[in-house]
């Protein structure tokens, strides 16, 4: 399968994907028998996007699901003139439009790629199209049993942020993010966090300061 390019997402599309690390996740959470394994390296190909570069954009078409096989990725929402950022997720996950794909409908949030601040390198990812996973669902039906399990881990972690975006004190804020996503509270641009829990940046930085004191 040849990845097309997003139009502005900066993808440089490779021809020989290692997907060992998307099988090593899958493999955590059921056998991949071999014919699920052989369908996915004929389906996967890998794109490198550069940093600060779109994945995909509001009110186009979501054609695909990503793994992450390197970098940090942020989906956003604008208001007005403001980003709104209502996740980040890094190494060994899915990214994509939800509501894209299930319901082929453009995209209400925007997917960007964030620079790795520990090497400030691009992301690669593994990229299927929509029409090709639906193949594997029909043609392999255990590789419904994968899909699903990983609905159920996301589907937590949608509920996580759900939580996060209902607390009103930013303290509580903060240290339900540290709770869940502690690698990311030094990694991650300062400006992207507070935007992903309601908060000013200054706020942030407050409650940072304020939590160092403790240590």
């Amino acid at each position: 399968m040849k990845q097309p390019e997003p139009p502005g997402s900066g993808q440089e599309p490779s021809r020989t994907p290692d997907i060992t690390p998307l099988l090593n996740v899958l493999r955590a959470l059921y056998p991949v028998s071999p014919a699920v394994e052989s369908y996915l390296r004929e389906h996967i190909s890998i794109a490198t996007v550069r940093k600060r570069k779109m994945l995909l954009k509001e009110g186009t078409h979501c054609e695909h699901i990503y793994f992450i096989v390197k970098g940090a990725i942020r989906g956003f929402v604008r208001e007005g003139q403001r980003d709104i950022t209502t996740w980040i997720t890094v190494e060994n996950q899915l990214v994509s439009s939800i509501f894209g794909l299930h319901q082929r409908s453009p995209a209400v949030e925007n997917i960007q790629a964030l620079e790795n601040i520990q090497a400030l390198e691009n992301c690669d990812l593994l990229a299927m199209t929509l029409d090709d996973l639906q193949v594997m669902y029909e043609r392999l039906p255990e590789s419904n049993i994968l899909a699903r399990k990983l609905l159920e881990i996301y589907y937590a972690d949608a509920e996580k942020r759900a939580y996060i975006a209902r607390l009103t004190k930013a303290e509580n804020k903060y240290r339900s993010f540290l709770l869940h996503h502690d690698p990311l509270s030094n990694r991650i641009p300062l400006k992207y966090i507070a935007s992903y829990l309601g908060m000013t940046l200054e706020t942030l930085s407050r409650v940072r300061k304020k939590f160092s004191s403790k240590l």
